[in-house]
């Protein structure tokens, strides 16, 4: 499981063997906000020496994920990625501290709007590596 601070924890992060694996941590969750930090290890390292644009966009996947489902939920349904763009604004190298802090901007019905911002380091005076925007759908929860 993910590790989470203290009040932080997501029931969604249970069986999330991805965001485990990536050593996210979450350090902020309100309703459609999250914050989540994770260190750039070597195996997450591209050719070129900088961080594989899929380790970016999975980290900023995963605060965007946090975002759309409340850990209060009842359970009975889902809100799920419905299409994601990310843009890719800095490199990063390995052992840098990156934060992702996703915001909802907009929720309609079963879809919503999110945008998360990935930085290198502590987002008050950070380095922007990449910005990422989710459109999501609400879907019932089946099983």
């Amino acid at each position: 499981m993910a590790t989470t601070s203290a009040g932080t924890a997501h029931p969604m992060l249970t069986n999330d063997h991805a965001s485990a694996w990536m050593g996210i941590e979450v350090t902020r969750l309100d309703d459609g906000h999250a914050t989540i930090q994770m260190t750039l290890r070597r195996e997450m390292m591209n050719g070129f020496g900088m961080a594989h644009g899929g380790m970016i966009f999975a980290f900023a996947d995963t605060a965007f994920a946090l975002a759309c489902n409340p850990a209060d939920g009842d359970g009975s349904s889902m809100t799920v990625a419905a299409g994601a763009d990310v843009n890719f604004l800095k490199s990063s190298r390995e052992g840098q501290l990156l934060t992702a802090v996703a915001d909802r901007r907009a929720k309609q019905g079963r879809s919503g709007l999110y945008d998360v911002q990935v930085f290198a380091g502590d987002p008050s005076g950070a380095d922007l590596l990449a910005e990422f925007r989710g459109r999501s759908r609400t879907v019932p929860r089946k099983g």
